[in-house]
């Protein structure tokens, strides 16, 4: 369907329902990844480890989800994009009754790195969305609309979780603390058993289980190398050397799933004219979105007049910018389905990343005050929230039919990569080129934060740059509801 016939006002319809319930789920999500940030120092004393260990926790997780993601959605588009969301819930939901009963370390890593399965919640809601809305009247708009609501409502959930979770810890146990939100999973997993319809006309299949092993040892290699880069410093080989092997193997993996009848990841949609930007723009994004906010807030808390840079903010002022950059990123998600109604959707897309990336280079001169701060902050907020609602309804828009969860999946697992990437380099940068105050203490190198500001700047307009060769009628509806292959060629 043409941009011209799609209709000038849609509406959810009979998909508000559903939306509505997996909008509890992603503001469920939201809570999750909030939640737990006031509390983390206070986790490391009951577990009796360094303040330091703590960076384990986020950076297991973020390992075990670059490698859930492919195979949850690979397994929605085959059995259910409803009973995929369902095991997931559970896993998260058992992992997180475990936290709030264990003293031993190595048991709360394990468990927290399982709770992570809930990075597969959004990927399967929007195909899941995708695959409901097939015979409705503008049905990339309404996976569009949709998908700013849910993302607002995940936004919602990490204030709201980050406010709740800094009140309970001052005031009762810290295993009831962790008890609240393992008991708001639970929920969650009722709320989508009864309150979700699975969606129409799973492709089944068998699951590619060598292409499944192959890619998780790939990313294994790639993300443990840039952990031991990280914590060992470009001088060390051997951290190369791992790294240098997770990118190789992704040779085999790829040769295995162009050879294969119903591969994990159809390799070729790299290749598509509206598919490939739109993988490349997630990862670029995920330099910022993923990479760079440890960095900003790090930043605010250091003393200008020790360290000659920085705002010297207090705790509660820091999460007030971070407050603020959340709220920006509501608006951006709920403001995207109405930009891209009156414009285009590529075009929504390409101004979403320049808003990113301008924001972040307004750091360069603008950084002495909390007001110029959070200025900055509220320009990469719009960006941000309408990419993270966009770029998987844009990819659900333009995958294949039996890659439709695939494609959603692809968007947060390539984002994932950049950030770790990101947090590789921007964590070595820091640590490098530090004199005089910031050499004998512990915060990071102006020029540190000078790479941070120019790089996610410079990868947010490259993002643009890319999402301007995307054909004009991508993301848009397809004529007839006929899909879409990988190679962009209409086939029914």
């Amino acid at each position: 369907m043409s941009r011209s016939a799609t209709p000038s006002r849609v509406t959810l319809g009979t998909l508000a329902g559903v939306v509505g319930f997996l909008a509890f789920v992603e503001f469920t999500s939201g809570v999750i990844q909030g939640y737990y940030t006031p509390m983390l120092t206070d986790i490391a004393r009951h577990l009796g480890v360094h303040d330091a260990d703590v960076n384990w926790l986020e950076g297991t997780q973020l390992m075990l989800s670059a490698l859930v993601v492919p195979a949850f959605a690979k397994l929605g588009d085959m059995i259910g994009h409803k009973r995929m969301l369902v095991v997931s819930t559970a896993i998260t939901a058992a992992a997180s009754l475990v936290l709030p009963f264990t003293d031993s370390f190595g048991v709360f890593l394990a468990a927290w790195a399982i709770q992570g399965f809930y990075v597969v919640w959004l990927p399967l809601e929007i195909a899941l969305i995708w695959s409901r809305s097939r015979r409705m009247d503008g049905r990339a708009t309404i996976t569009a609309r949709a998908a700013g609501f849910l993302v607002a409502a995940l936004e919602t959930g990490a204030i709201v979780g980050a406010l709740v979770g800094g009140m309970l810890i001052d005031s009762l146990p810290l295993w009831i603390v962790l008890l609240v939100p393992a008991l708001l999973t639970v929920a969650c997993f009722f709320v989508i058993l009864f309150g979700v319809k699975e969606s129409p006309e799973p492709t089944g299949g068998r699951l590619d289980t060598v292409g499944l092993v192959l890619i998780s040892i790939a990313l294994i290699a790639f993300t443990g190398g840039l952990s031991l880069l990280r914590l060992n410093g470009p001088a060390d080989p051997f951290a190369w050397v791992v790294t240098a092997i997770g990118v190789l193997l992704v040779v085999p993996f790829a040769l295995w799933e162009l050879r294969h009848d119903d591969p994990l990841i159809d390799v070729r949609m790299f290749r598509s004219p509206a598919l490939g930007p739109v993988f490349l723009t997630a990862g670029l994004f995920g330099v910022s979105v993923l990479g760079a906010q440890a960095p900003l807030s790090t930043f605010a808390r250091t003393d200008p007049e020790t360290y000659g840079y920085g705002l010297g903010t207090s705790g509660f002022q820091t999460s007030l910018i971070i407050g603020v950059y959340l709220i920006a990123m509501i608006v951006g998600a709920l403001l995207y389905p109405l930009i891209a109604r009156l414009t285009a959707p590529r075009l929504t897309l390409i101004g979403a990343a320049t808003l990113v990336g301008i924001g972040f280079l307004l750091f360069l001169p603008l950084h002495d005050t909390y007001t110029q701060v959070v200025v900055n902050m509220v320009v990469v907020g719009l960006g941000s929230g309408a990419l993270v609602a966009a770029l998987p309804a844009a990819a659900a828009s333009a995958a294949p039919h039996s890659q439709t969860g695939v494609a959603t999946g692809l968007t947060n697992s390539v984002k994932t990569v950049g950030g770790a990437i990101a947090s590789c380099v921007f964590g070595i940068a820091l640590l490098h080129g530090a004199t005089g105050a910031a050499a004998e203490g512990t915060a990071g190198s102006f020029s540190g934060y000078l790479t941070v500001w120019i790089v996610c700047g410079a990868t947010a307009l490259a993002a643009a740059v890319l999402l301007c060769f995307v054909p004009k009628t991508a993301f848009s509806d397809r004529a007839s509801h006929a899909d879409t292959d990988a190679a962009g060629t209409v086939v029914r």
